[in-house]
């Protein structure tokens, strides 16, 4: 739980006012442009950095000043991981292990549940980006945290190796633990969080579910069918449809009541090539924080 947390340097309000609870179990997200303050915010709640004013409370305790007690049932993964130079993937996770008093035989076990038990004596600068992202998530976990932080965990990884860390990330959850994740990229934190916060400008514009924040902004639905199945004057014509624009690969008409529009297009037989898109999370992140260029 934090409540009121601020934080400035100079002029920048890097967290401005921000306040939020967690619940056990929970994978909570905070979502945000670059600059958003989120990387902040965690190292806050984390105890890595003081707040100006503000409280906080980590599993019922204060995380600053640095809290020892809390050590061993918190897990971090920053968004840079820095391992030890020349240790293979095994000796680095059982060298975390036993910072933590825990037996080599947990930071095998989390060697093999992240993939990496074929790697374990592969040097780290050999390694895969991704490899060293689910190696950097396993020695946040080798001594089984209550709640674990992972900053933007996915940056920098191609789509493949992204889609691979969602299975174990989601796989975190599944164990009950608590999992507070922050990310620029909206189709995952759609995946896989309960609620999301949405940061900008160290702020927080929106939070809720996934699936409220997108019934909530009202969106209309996009419905797409082969070019050549209907006119586009006819497209015009069918209930319910707003609006309607066609090109080479499909005809697409906008409506806020899909419904009638599919109703119809049955009736007329004109289903060829069907695709339906309702709104996303990045429909309500893009309304609520803008469209311009962060750099």
């Amino acid at each position: 739980m934090i409540d009121d947390v601020r934080k400035t340097y100079g002029d920048l309000r890097a967290v401005d006012g921000v306040s939020f609870g967690v619940g056990t179990g929970e994978f909570f997200g905070i979502l945000g442009p670059n600059g958003a303050g989120k990387t902040t915010t965690l190292e806050i709640i984390e105890g890595l950095r003081s707040p100006d004013s503000g409280s906080v409370s980590l599993l019922g305790r204060s995380p600053w000043p640095r809290n020892r007690e809390l050590l061993p049932r918190i897990g971090v993964q920053l968004q840079a991981s820095a391992f030890f130079e020349r240790l293979t993937a095994r000796e680095q996770i059982r060298t975390f292990a036993s910072l933590y008093g825990v037996g080599t035989t947990s930071g095998d076990a989390w060697l093999a549940r992240v993939g990496l038990d074929d790697k374990g004596d592969t040097q780290t600068s050999k390694l895969s980006g991704g490899q060293l992202q689910r190696l950097s998530i396993a020695c946040a976990l080798v001594h089984e945290p209550e709640v674990v932080f992972l900053d933007e965990p996915t940056a920098g990884l191609d789509p493949q190796a992204r889609r691979n860390l969602w299975d174990l990330l989601s796989s975190l959850n599944d164990d009950g633990r608590t999992v507070v994740l922050t990310t620029h990229y909206m189709d995952e934190a759609e995946m896989l969080c309960d609620r999301v916060a949405i940061m900008d400008k160290g702020s927080i514009l929106e939070l809720d579910s996934p699936t409220a924040l997108i019934r909530a902004l009202d969106a209309a639905v996009r419905i797409s069918i082969a070019p050549n199945v209907l006119a586009l004057a006819d497209a015009r014509q069918v209930d319910g449809v707003d609006a309607a624009s066609a090109d080479d690969s499909s005809l697409t008409m906008t409506t806020r009541d899909p419904a009638a529009v599919m109703s119809d297009l049955a009736r007329r037989g004109a289903l060829t090539g069907l695709q339906v898109r309702g709104a996303t999370l990045e429909d309500v992140f893009l309304t609520r924080t803008g469209r311009e260029y962060r750099a």
